[in-house]
């Protein structure tokens, strides 16, 4: 029992895998009811009905006078929805998931959801023009078409974005809920903190809410293409380090292969190959393995063909220690030895 225990413990630890969430009926629902609801916040402020009254009665109110105390402490709590300072801490702490579990997808989720917030709120934005209550003109308009970049509000949808990445991002159903209450949280002490600064109308933050809800909401439609967009970056990170990884260059040994030019033998260009040839000690080739080798650069006709006067020194008879390279003649005697007599003729 101790021993699987230990076993257990000395395991790498595998990377929890991370299931995207689905466009689920529960998903789908909620997605068109805040869909919805952004709609009837734009067409009550485009027929300036009693939100927008409302937003001058809060405006008027001032509450930035009314509760000065906390003044101070809100100046700083509103840099949790500028989109620089929370889209750096977030993409920090999302990189070093993404390198301890081996996947992009939590970097790539991030960046896809600023992509829709950036495009969506900033259409919204210039389309509508609205100004905000510091330049207002009129008491009671809506201030639309007035050149203003304010409806929706851009801090509100940016922390419900940012912060709520990360409960869309969470790897357990007990981290999720924790997260979605704090990311709520944030979201909604950011969006009150501009109608208390007089940056914003109410209505703008209303909207703010929504907009950044419908593309948390939606982000399971995006989940393929961020699929594709990893698996492609890693085809590419592949590819790259098969180019850049150096061939290996053997050394060659004593006794090891050499590389030399072999003409090819229908008069083609010489091509490169290796030939195994005898190396004495300090890396030069032997005269055997010259002998070799010019022999392959030129290569001779079939032994046949060729008288015995030319054969090259390597096709000779080889030279024994037990005697001479020369074949035996009848009429010759070995050295060392007494040659016999030979018959004399004549007189």
């Amino acid at each position: 029992m101790r021993t699987d225990i230990f076993a257990r413990l000395d395991r790498e630890p595998e990377p929890p895998k991370i299931e995207p969430p689905r466009m689920s009926r529960h998903r789908i629902a909620l997605f068109g009811g805040t869909l919805a609801f952004y709609l009837a916040i734009v067409v009550a402020v485009l027929v300036s009905s009693w939100l927008v009254t409302l937003d001058w009665k809060v405006m008027l109110f001032r509450p930035y006078q009314q509760w000065p105390e906390i003044h101070a402490f809100l100046d700083y709590y509103i840099v949790l929805g500028q989109r620089g300072p929370t889209a750096t801490m977030v993409a920090c702490w999302l990189g070093w998931r993404s390198w301890r579990q081996q996947t992009l997808r939590p970097l790539l989720t991030l960046g896809a959801s600023l992509l829709l917030l950036n495009a969506t709120v900033g259409a919204v934005k210039i389309g509508l023009g609205r100004l905000g209550p510091h330049y207002a003109t009129q008491i009671g308009s809506a201030e639309l078409f007035a050149g203003g970049d304010i409806f929706p509000s851009g801090h509100t949808a940016n922390a419900v974005v940012t912060w709520g990445i990360l409960a869309y991002l969470a790897t357990t159903p007990r981290a999720r809920r924790y997260l979605s209450a704090v990311s709520a949280i944030v979201s909604l002490g950011v969006g009150l903190t501009t109608v208390y600064l007089g940056t914003h109308w109410l209505s703008d933050v209303l909207l703010g809410w929504a907009a950044g809800l419908l593309i948390l909401l939606g982000l399971p439609w995006v989940e393929p293409l961020i699929t594709r967009a990893e698996a492609w970056i890693f085809a590419q990170r592949d590819n790259f380090r098969g180019r850049a990884r150096p061939v290996p260059s053997v050394p060659v040994a004593a006794g090891g292969p050499r590389t030399v030019l072999v003409p090819q033998q229908d008069g083609g260009d010489a091509v490169e190959g290796p030939v195994l040839e005898p190396v004495a000690a300090g890396g030069h080739p032997t005269a055997t393995a010259v002998t070799g080798a010019r022999a392959r650069a030129h290569p001779a006709p079939p032994s046949h063909l060729v008288p015995p006067s030319h054969l090259v020194r390597s096709e000779r008879t080889p030279v024994t220690p037990a005697g001479s390279r020369r074949p035996p003649h009848a009429d010759r005697a070995p050295r060392g030895g007494t040659a016999p007599a030979r018959p004399m003729t004549g007189g």
